[in-house]
Order: structure tokens, then C-alpha cells, then sequence
């Protein structure tokens, strides 16, 4: 999934009107599990110059990468968080790992050929799911459209919810960020306008 989707997703779920201790720590979950890729991406694309098709086609899938993922990515270790925030009756522990463990679930069930070990440390193991949300090959055509129509309705949730102007600018930046891409990628490769 496409971290606005995430982001939103984490903040239906977990996030509270009341609390908002609580709603940051469900958006820095949902988050946290790709924190590190836009990080090291970030650095070798607009720091470093290495050129995209390393990054993603070479690096993203190196060891020293995904030892990495494997951490951030792990729903063992997300999962033990959970445990401990529920017997601390810890809210904000709570939302931050539930969302990061939304988030993984939502990655483990939607990438093919790009997955990450979720069940490090006890295995590296990466599942090859036969959905992806972005590869055609993989009914990505298919599943990318439905999770913008997902995120937009839970939006429309979250508006309804949220009142306040801060809140309410997050969920219109998260909706633009979420189906921008599939309107221009839609554009483009339609022939259209």
C-alpha cells in the first residue's frame, strides 16, 4: 500500500478526537514501517545522485537493505510491542503499534515480488503475495484504484470526525496524496488529455 494509505488507514482506526497524544503516535505508526526506506531512498536519490533504477531495482532488495526492513518490518517485534502496551493500558502504545501492525498487514497482503521478512526474528521468510497493489501483473490495476477508493471514503469518515483546522488540512493533504498519483498515472497512460 502507498503510505498516505497507510497513514490514513492508521488514523481511522486508532486515531481520537480527544486525544491527540494518541492520533500522533496511530500516524507515526503507520509511518515507522517506511520511515527507513525514505530515508535511505531519500539520501542516495537526492543526496547521493544514485539514479532510480539502482535504488529500487538493486539497493531496495540488497541485504544491507532489507536487514534493515526486516527490523522495521517485523510484526514479531511490533506485535510484542502491542502486548506490552495492552498490559500497560498504555493508549498511545496502543494506537503506535496497532498502526504499525495495520500498515504490515496491509503490505504483507499486497506485495508480490517486493514483500519484506515479517517474521524476523524468527524467520526471514518473505511472503509473495499474488495481489499487488501497484503491479499490473498482479492486479494492481485493479487493487490500486480500490484502495484510493477505500482511502477517499475513510476520509470522508475522518473529516466528519476531526473538526479542528489542523486535523482537517492533514486529511485533505492525505487524500491528495493518496489519489494524485493514481489521477496522473491514469492521465498518462490513458491517452487522454
Amino acid at each position: 500500500m502507498n503510505t498516505p494509505a497507510h497513514l490514513i488507514i492508521g488514523l481511522t482506526v486508532f486515531g481520537r478526537t480527544d486525544a491527540r497524544v494518541v492520533t500522533g503516535a496511530a500516524l507515526a505508526g503507520a509511518l515507522i514501517p517506511d520511515l527507513s526506506l525514505y530515508l535511505m531512498a531519500g539520501t542516495h536519490l537526492f543526496i547521493l545522485g544514485t539514479p532510480p533504477d539502482v535504488v529500487f531495482g538493486q539497493m531496495y532488495f540488497s541485504d544491507a537493505w532489507q536487514s534493515i526492513f526486516r527490523i522495521d518490518n517485523s510484526m514479531v517485534l511490533w506485535g510484542i510491542g502491542l502486548v506490552l502496551a495492552v498490559m500497560a493500558r498504555s493508549g498511545w502504545a496502543i494506537a503506535l503499534c496497532g498502526a504499525a501492525l495495520l500498515h504490515l498487514g496491509g503490505d504483507f497482503l499486497l506485495h508480490h515480488d517486493d514483500g519484506r521478512a515479517h517474521f524476523w526474528p524468527i524467520s526471514t521468510w518473505i511472503f509473495q503475495s499474488p495481489v499487488s497493489y501497484w503491479d499490473g501483473r498482479h492486479y494492481g490495476n485493479i487493487v490500486g484504484p480500490l484502495e484510493v477508493l477505500l482511502c477517499l471514503g475513510l476520509c470522508v469518515v475522518l473529516w466528519r470526525r476531526f473538526t479542528g483546522l489542523w486535523m482537517r488540512g492533514l486529511i485533505a493533504v492525505l487524500a491528495v496524496a493518496e489519489a494524485a498519483p493514481a489521477i496522473i498515472f491514469g492521465i498518462m497512460f490513458s491517452g487522454g488529455p
